[in-house]
């Protein structure tokens, strides 16, 4: 069953000035979304919006999930954490939806480490589970970066440019994997791809910024 998980009302995006204007549009579960556009256009600070980063300029993002544990968001700079191990990285995506009161030097609970395992599992980086993430190859870290956000289990996953400096069969099993989470999860995504052929590819819907406007576009 369908659920409107974000809601866009004439919205208005940007810092100063707005970048993008009268934005109407609603993201559903099951969707996967491409934005897509030339670089400095908006692509990121909208994302940055739907995350509550950023206010909108004009306008209101009504969210259908928690923003705490129901949305996940892997920036173009990952935020990961380079000293500590992939394991590590991982489990501190599933402590975002627990209890507030859940302290950080505690243990994650079994159900939680399960929940990064099998994303390790899924995304080809269980192998690499001990080693620290500063060592890693670019594209081993957006595998991590990808694991910690699916670990979380959110309702709406936000990703910046997340398919960057993997090569044809990584970006085959991070999107299979993503793809699959979704499905089970009954969740959507939204994806900011430079690779616009890509992006057609494993999307279902497609926005393109044109003129300051978010317009979507028929899918072939």
């Amino acid at each position: 069953m369908k659920e409107v998980l974000v809601h866009l009302h004439d919205v208005s995006v940007g810092y100063d000035m707005p970048l993008i204007r009268d934005i109407n549009l609603e993201i559903e579960s099951g969707d996967v979304i491409a934005v897509l556009g030339p670089s400095g256009i908006g692509k990121t600070t909208l994302l940055r919006t739907i995350a509550g980063l950023v206010r909108p300029l004009e306008g209101e993002v009504e969210l259908g999930v928690p923003p705490r544990g129901g949305l996940g968001y892997i920036p173009q700079r990952l935020g990961l954490v380079g000293n500590s191990t992939v394991r590590s990285n991982v489990e501190m995506g599933t402590r975002v939806g627990l209890s507030r009161w859940y302290l950080p030097f505690l243990p994650v609970p079994e159900q939680q480490r399960r929940y990064a395992e099998r994303a390790m599992e899924d995304l080809g980086i269980a192998h690499l589970a001990d080693q620290p993430v500063r060592i890693l190859s670019g594209g081993q870290q957006r595998r991590v970066a990808t694991a910690k956000t699916l670990a979380q289990r959110p309702k709406l996953v936000l990703a910046d440019e997340f398919l960057g400096e993997l090569d044809d069969d990584n970006v085959d099993i991070v999107m299979k994997t993503v793809r699959s989470a979704i499905e089970a999860q009954n969740s959507a995504m939204v994806m900011v791809e430079h690779h616009e052929e890509l992006a057609k590819l494993v999307a279902n819907r497609v926005w393109r910024i044109t003129e300051g406007r978010l317009v979507e576009e028929v899918m072939e």
